[in-house]
């Protein structure tokens, strides 16, 4: 019997799993650090309490046990070291893993540049436990200033670093979620302030003019202060400093100024680029091996005129499915298939049900319905994983 196994139980990871299982005679092994699929696009209404853990989270478990699959085991473990000739991976928990074909999906996490000393200290809320706890702090401080307001009102300012997506919508649920907060107890000690730095002439760099508009609009109405064409240079106690030489003193800094790849891609001896993704094939395969497959965050993915695309849900969504797709076909020693990612739009959340987006490049939308697209984006992923949860839940209870 043919094993197949995924490193990563993301998005990506994920739809080469929903692949893998129409054939009923391999056996599938997913692996993840972690118990749990994190939605990582809706962190930001987790920490403006708009959601709980429950709904940005699909449990590992209990989904594998959902799928109609006699051979597939999900293992929570750590991935220490990966033998492409042996066809083991190594594990922390000194558990081994033998495959015939491995699909890594591990994602990225935030990179932290050595080079900014302090910067160790920032929030960083791409890791759900890191945005929970950050939560939990801010929540903290602001019972503080209403407990405290009468004898003082101490500035509260959370100094965001990075203005693409995640910085913009964080900046904005962080902005929404306060506001309504002092204004629903009509407390006096309504100072808190929220800084948006982006060290590029503008916020959401690479995106169209019209969404930058309309989300610079947003962030204003919000109060938010944005700050363009600086770059951050140290964190120290209390205080940022940047490039300008104006120092900003913050509450809390949340970093969200670019990615690097899971370590695990450095396991293998493969192409990398300058992130550390694997540089993949049209296939999603590695320039080495050929039972070796890459996908969403961690791959560096083209589409058909070259270009490379950058790492969100959609693009995870087509390179998993593509990738469980070719590992059948590769199996049955059928032609592969050319993964041609297209970007389906875009939807940015900018606080409480407002948001803009770009619709296959044709439609520019803001406001509730932009809002509402994005909610119905998201429940279309989540749904089926919710039925296929609650089937494994099932499923574990009879056992």
């Amino acid at each position: 019997m043919k094993r197949v196994v995924i490193i990563g139980g993301g998005y990506a990871g994920i739809y080469a799993l929903g692949e893998l299982v129409r054939n009923k005679n391999i056996k599938i092994t997913l692996i993840d650090k972690h118990t749990y699929h994190n939605l990582q696009p809706e962190v930001y209404d987790l920490i403006a309490n708009n959601s709980t853990f429950a709904d940005v989270t699909i449990d590992l478990t209990t989904l594998c046990k959902g799928f109609d699959h006699d051979h597939l085991d999900f293992k929570n473990l750590k991935v220490r070291k990966i033998d492409q000739q042996a066809k083991k991976i190594y594990t922390e928990e000194q558990e081994i893993v033998e495959f015939d074909y491995l699909i890594l999906a591990a994602g990225t996490r935030t990179f932290f540049p050595s080079s900014i000393p302090g910067l160790n200290n920032a929030d960083d809320i791409k890791k759900l436990h890191r945005a929970i706890t950050f939560k939990q702090s801010f929540e903290t401080q602001l019972f503080e200033k209403v407990r405290d307001e009468v004898k003082q009102c101490a500035d509260t300012h959370i100094v965001v670093v990075g203005a693409g997506l995640s910085g913009v919508e964080i900046a904005a649920e962080m902005a929404y979620y306060s506001n309504k907060f002092f204004k629903r107890g009509n407390f006096s000690c309504d100072n808190l302030k929220i800084s948006l730095i982006s060290s590029s002439s503008s916020i959401l760099p690479g995106l169209k003019q019209d969404l930058i508009n309309i989300s610079q609009k947003r962030l204003k109405d919000l109060g938010i202060n944005v700050i363009t064409g600086i770059k951050l240079q140290e964190v120290g106690e209390g205080y940022c400093k940047f490039s300008n030489g104006t120092r900003i003193q913050h509450s809390f800094v949340i970093f969200t100024g670019g990615i690097e790849a899971s370590t695990v891609s450095s396991e293998l001896d493969v192409a990398r680029n300058g992130r550390g993704q694997i540089v993949v094939n049209e296939f999603m395969q590695t320039d080495k091996y050929e039972n070796i497959f890459a996908v969403g965050d961690i791959a560096e993915i083209k589409n058909s005129a070259g270009e490379i695309m950058p790492p969100n849900v959609t693009i995870a969504r087509i390179s998993g499915a593509n990738a469980g797709i070719n590992v059948l076909r590769l199996m049955d020693g059928r032609p592969l298939i050319k993964c041609n990612p297209k970007l389906d739009g875009i939807l940015i959340a900018l606080g409480g049900k407002f948001a803009a987006g770009d619709i296959y490049g044709l439609l520019t939308v803001k406001g509730r319905l932009a809002y509402e697209i994005k909610k119905y984006v998201f429940s279309s992923y989540r749904r089926p994983l919710l039925k296929l949860i609650k089937k494994g839940y099932a499923k574990l209870k009879r056992l």
